[in-house]
């Protein structure tokens, strides 16, 4: 469910409701009962879950880089 920021016209009290998609946006101001006008926002932020977003959890070691070289030579000295 989003969180939708509010501003009341009158008294320019700004506050945020957390509100389902299908709800009626909100008229009354809480503070003075002012006329209400929901503003527009900037939606949410991204959000990664799971491994592999850090550039370290795709770096190899130089004995791995060492072991990938060394089977890659074994193969072409067969052929």
């Amino acid at each position: 469910m989003p969180t939708y920021e509010y501003e009341c016209l009158k008294c320019k009290h700004k506050f945020e409701e957390f509100q389902s998609i299908t709800d009626e946006p909100l008229r009354v101001c809480p503070r003075c009962g002012g006329e209400l006008r929901r503003l527009i926002g900037t939606g949410g932020g991204i959000i990664f879950k799971g491994k592999g977003f850090y550039h370290t959890d795709y770096k190899t070691s130089a004995s791995d880089h060492k072991e990938k070289k060394s089977a890659t030579e074994s193969k072409s000295e067969d052929k």
